[in-house]
């Protein structure tokens, strides 16, 4: 067999193996998953909304989930937005908050002025 199928072949199942291992590790979490998964409708149901925060690609993250649950996830299905922010939005207060303050404090001074009761952060 060729050098050059060798490798595809080793790259793939390197590959495979990965994927394999990343969705048995999804599996294993499954119980947390579905916690996960009631806090968010439960805040929701009592009236909460969801705030998510990240750092770099994280912020990136959370302000794709905020857009999918304001949005939809599906085109085919048409509900209504559900109440969610990213709180890493607002560069300005980010990097005031970072020199004003300490970059540890990013997200507590933005949830003390926006959490309410029954929101979930």
């Amino acid at each position: 067999m060729p050098t050059k199928f060798i490798k595809i072949k080793k790259f793939l199942e390197k590959n495979l193996q990965e994927s394999f291992l990343a969705k048995n590790s999804l599996l294993q979490s499954i119980d947390k998953i579905d916690f996960a998964v009631l806090k968010l409708k439960s805040t929701i149901l009592k009236g909460g909304k969801i705030l998510l925060c990240g750092n770099g690609g994280s912020a990136a993250d959370a302000q794709h989930l905020a857009a999918e649950l304001l949005v939809r996830l599906r085109s085919s299905v048409n509900r209504r937005p559900l109440p969610a922010i990213s709180l890493a939005l607002d560069t300005s207060t980010m990097t005031a908050c970072g020199n004003d303050y300490d970059f540890s404090d990013l997200f507590k001074r933005n949830l003390d002025a926006l959490g309410k009761k029954n929101d979930l952060l």
